[in-house]
């Protein structure tokens, strides 16, 4: 474990893509802001025997399936299709 003094605005980089950074605090409590990829799970210990419960625990989302990925590419590009078919017309009915 690793122990550190920080002053506020100081930071800590953990790897290529975390960064800690002491917001400030007073008496026992400190305030830390983490920049953190949004896949990445950050939770926090409390008393709390169940965290899921917890309202304000982050727990990233489910990737989306490449089934879904590759359905919502064909959607965006029918619509972009139509739209262009659209643009089009109105061009020819005004020229």
């Amino acid at each position: 474990m690793l122990k550190l003094s920080l002053k506020e605005g100081e930071y800590v980089n953990i790897g290529d893509n975390i960064r800690v950074v002491y917001a400030g605090g007073s008496g026992k409590n400190g305030r830390l802001l983490i920049d953190a990829p949004r896949d990445m799970n950050i939770s926090r210990s409390n008393n709390d025997p169940n965290p899921e419960k917890r309202k304000d625990t982050y727990y990233p989302e489910p990737k989306i399936s490449e089934e879904a990925q590759h359905e919502i590419k064909k959607i965006i590009w029918n619509e972009r299709q139509k739209k262009a078919k659209s643009a089009k017309s109105e061009t020819d009915k005004n020229a």
